[in-house]
């Protein structure tokens, strides 16, 4: 089946869907009031310097200072001398030397595909405390979101992934992704950049770049380095702490990095942003705007392709396998427990074979599920035990299988003779359930239900779902629990002012009384 990516938004809250083979594979949700940071680039202040860690912390204007490991530190980045984006010559091909005038194309550092391994530019480094002191002013990116009571993990290692590449200033480093297999395009794709590149530019070539001309990716490499020129002019001027760059919301950041040729359809549900998204495309691939289609159905587009129920699967404990057995995912701070049983599933007369067969399908499952809920660090995994080692070897490799659809990148131990595999997968923003749960106050956070400002975006959505349905009514009557009813009238009491004016309907908030907030009520009247 085709793979797509649906977009459902409101002014509030966007969410999009990766759909391969008719499945959810992967979720992204951002929210206008809690818009993430990673990639934004800032000019910071150093406040304290850990020695014993061979760490600072550096204030970059938030509310926790950011977390600087002596890897991620790259001395005097701001004092690299600005590189002429007309020294990117066009080879002998015909390269045109007018410049189109691309839409910023901005990003967060860790893009999944590829991964930087060494800075060759740097030499061996000094301690920390003597390359850097308390009110040193540098300037750094934002690598991952501050994740529950931890502020921002922040490197001075630049990175600023186009639409084809991504340019590293830091480095001389040149590499392609890991996805792009084919050896003869690896070759073919690195010969170009390595030919157009100048000095001292490191750069990584995409997974999209597949087939692209030298002429589209001269075009990328000279915008990406005249934006590193202006980020760099701007911090000449600035004081610390202070924002340079920012980061594109996540529609437009999902289009650039999701949309690869693979994807048949991006089917949007409002107006405002399928005009965004043609307007986007149309500055880097012109043939790619017939693929992007506005949902007009009277069904909401996530409910039409079975994305709400998945979302609701996606923050459940336990997940069923087709054969009877099932999975158990715990999160805790400091890691993630799976751990796969036989359930119902008896299979044959031969144990081992039938501990084969679940531990199979609970592999593909367990990747799945990695990408649904987005869960990172430190991952342990509880096969069922099995004798054989023949059958250990064909469940890694399964796994194995399994993880290379995988945009994140991830490290996997051997599994033990107990059936327990330890791995890391990269983390860079927080999983779905820390995104759409809070702690329970009913179980004294043991364990998790849907927060309340996620209840009342699903009272938005069907607001507009009940209005479409009843164009006659004059006013939308909301029944819900009181903490729900008073975030609508007083934390969204803007967007619910608007969302009036929108659909041209009064709404009228009740609030009622539920020992469960996740209950609510929209009708017309």
């Amino acid at each position: 089946m085709a793979n797509l990516i649906l977009i459902n938004s409101i002014p509030e809250e966007a969410r999009v869907a990766l759909v391969e083979n008719g499945a959810l594979a992967e979720i992204h949700i951002e929210r206008t009031r809690d818009r993430g940071i990673a990639g934004n680039i800032y000019k910071g202040k150093v406040v304290r310097v850990l020695p014993g860690m061979q760490a600072a912390f550096v204030d970059i204007g938030l509310p926790k200072a950011g977390f600087l490991h002596v890897s991620d530190f790259y001395p005097g980045v701001d004092e690299l001398p600005m590189i002429d984006a007309d020294a990117v010559e066009g080879g002998a091909d015909g390269v045109a030397t007018s410049e189109p005038e691309p839409v910023p194309l901005l990003d967060a550092p860790a893009v999944p595909e590829f991964s930087v391994t060494a800075h060759e530019t740097e030499p061996i480094p000094a301690p920390l405390e003597e390359r850097l002191r308390r009110g040193d002013e540098i300037l750094i990116q934002v690598a991952k979101e501050p994740l529950g009571s931890k502020g921002a993990r922040i490197t001075s290692h630049i990175s600023l992934p186009g639409r084809y590449l991504v340019y590293l200033p830091t480095t001389n480093h040149l590499g392609v992704s890991r996805r792009i297999e084919d050896e003869t395009e690896r070759q073919r794709l690195r010969d170009i950049v390595l030919a157009l590149k100048p000095p001292g530019a490191g750069f990584i070539v995409r997974t999209v770049c597949v087939g692209l001309s030298k002429r589209e990716l001269q075009a990328d490499m000279r915008f990406l380095i005249k934006l590193w020129n202006r980020i760099l002019k701007r911090s000449e001027d600035a004081s610390a702490p202070c924002q340079l760059h920012y980061d594109m919301d996540l529609i437009l950041r999902s289009i650039r990095d999701l949309f690869t040729s693979d994807v048949a359809k991006v089917i949007v549900d409002r107006a405002v942003d399928q005009q965004r998204i043609l307007d986007f495309v149309d500055s880097f691939a012109p043939r790619l705007k017939t693929r992007i289609e506005l949902h007009e159905d009277a069904e909401p587009l996530f409910d039409q392709y079975g994305i709400e129920p998945a979302i609701s699967r996606a923050l459940e404990r336990r997940v069923w396998l087709k054969s009877g057995g099932y999975i158990v995912i715990d999160q805790t701070e400091a890691l993630t427990t799976i751990d796969v049983n036989t359930g119902r599933y008896v299979g044959t007369r031969n144990q081992e074979e039938t501990v084969l067969k679940t531990n199979l399908e609970a592999a593909r499952e367990i990747v799945d599920q990695l990408r649904i809920r987005n869960l990172g660090g430190i991952i342990i995994i509880d096969f069922i035990d099995m004798m054989d080692p023949a059958s250990r070897q064909r469940v890694m490799d399964a796994f194995d299988a399994a993880l290379r659809q995988d945009k994140m990148r991830s490290n996997i131990l051997k599994i033990s003779e107990l059936g327990l595999v330890e791995m890391t997968r990269k983390r860079t923003r927080e999983s779905l359930s820390h995104q759409l749960t809070e702690p329970c106050p009913s179980c004294e956070g043991k364990g998790r239900i849907k927060s309340v400002a996620t209840i009342a975006y699903e009272i938005m959505r069907r607001i507009r779902y009940v209005a479409a349905a009843a164009p006659a009514a004059g006013r939308i009557v909301v029944r819900a629990h009181a903490a729900v009813a008073a975030f609508l009238c007083e934390d969204e009491s803007l967007a619910m002012d608007a969302l009036e004016h929108e659909l041209g309907r009064r709404i009228t908030v009740e609030p009622i009384e539920a020992p469960d907030h996740a209950r609510f009520e929209v009708q017309a009247a």
